[in-house]
């Protein structure tokens, strides 16, 4: 089994992304195999539970108030609606249920909420996720107590680069949020976002910070720019596939307990990429028609690829406990 380090150096990643691509495959197998059941995936469902006017001016976003992209704006949902939405998104498969607000951070009413929902959906035996911006230790410490198992807070990119995405809050925020949720309990769920315009080095740089935290994020996303029309990135130029999969290998060898979830951007990609994707070590995915606001292939599709490359969906909590996902 591969050793799991927390202190890369720079240049070893830098080679890492250097290797021709079917020797990087072949050794990211050999770690993804070593860490999981190589044909299991697991499953999360991704609902917006608060959408639009956002204050933040992250470039990529069509959730931002700064972009005029024509998203309607939708205020909280009641917990009952996404407690619904959580028992639809068990009985297709899901084992994590990641729920996602528009805040630049919340607000004491909203959290409140927020904390509601958690334990609701958390009743139904399924993993909670959450994200919805920057906390304070006692927002996350809050969430812990409420029974949140992951929250999500992606670091986009490379700090070199970060700047030329989002001007509304730093990378050092993103940082203390990060420790925040480490510090309460809680599981971090943090990647970034490939196609924005980065050279190579900046995915080199955005996977060396994320495999230098002081422990790996236990779910690490992995996005495909959506190029969303009204955004400063709609006309960003596609990313090489290729590039796309070196990615994902380079993050198994380095993270190799971390579950890789192909998230955003799957629309675009080929059944062959995606295969691609979980043989380099992706081994997650968002089952649903929508990610937020943007297009995600549909349960029926992605159960599909599954059974023609013979992957099934990994067991969840509920699974373990029994008859907890059939109550």
């Amino acid at each position: 089994m591969a050793e799991t380090r927390t202190d890369w150096r720079l240049e070893e990643v830098r080679a890492l992304f250097g290797l021709p691509l079917f020797e990087l495959l072949y050794r990211a197998h050999g770690v993804h195999r070593a860490h999981f059941p190589g044909h299991e995936v697991q499953v999360s469902t991704l609902l917006s539970v608060k959408t639009g006017a956002c204050p933040e001016d992250c470039a990529y976003c069509p959730q931002s108030v700064r972009h005029d992209t024509g998203l309607p704006v939708d205020p909280l949902l009641e917990v009952e609606a996404v407690v619904e939405r959580a028992r639809a998104a068990r009985a297709a498969g899901a084992t994590r249920f990641c729920m996602g607000a528009a805040w630049r951070n919340p607000k004491p009413k909203q959290l409140a909420v927020v904390m509601d929902m958690v334990r609701q959906v958390r009743a139904l035996g399924l993993e909670t996720c959450a994200t919805l911006g920057m906390l304070t230790a006692e927002q996350a410490a809050a969430l812990r107590e409420a029974g949140l198992d992951y929250y999500n807070h992606n670091l986009d990119t490379s700090e070199a680069f970060y700047p030329e995405i989002i001007s509304t809050r730093t990378y050092a925020d993103r940082l203390e949020t990060l420790q925040h949720v480490r510090d309460a309990g809680m599981k971090v769920c943090c990647g970034g976002i490939l196609g924005m315009g980065e050279a190579r080095e900046d995915r080199v740089a955005l996977l060396h910070t994320l495999a230098t935290l002081p422990a790996h994020p236990e779910s690490v996303p992995i996005n495909q720019l959506v190029r969303v029309p009204g955004t400063p990135l709609e006309d960003a130029a596609p990313l090489d596939p290729f590039e796309f999969i070196r990615t994902i290998a380079v993050a198994r060898i380095l993270m190799p307990g971390s579950h890789l979830r192909l998230s955003a951007g799957r629309t675009e990609m080929s059944e062959e990429m995606q295969a691609l994707a979980f043989f380099a070590g992706a081994n997650s995915v968002f089952y649903g028609e929508k990610l937020l606001t943007t297009p995600n292939p549909g349960a029926d599709g992605d159960l599909s690829l599954f059974r023609r490359l013979g992957l099934v969906p990994e067991p969840g909590p509920a699974d373990a406990r029994g008859d907890a996902r059939h109550n």
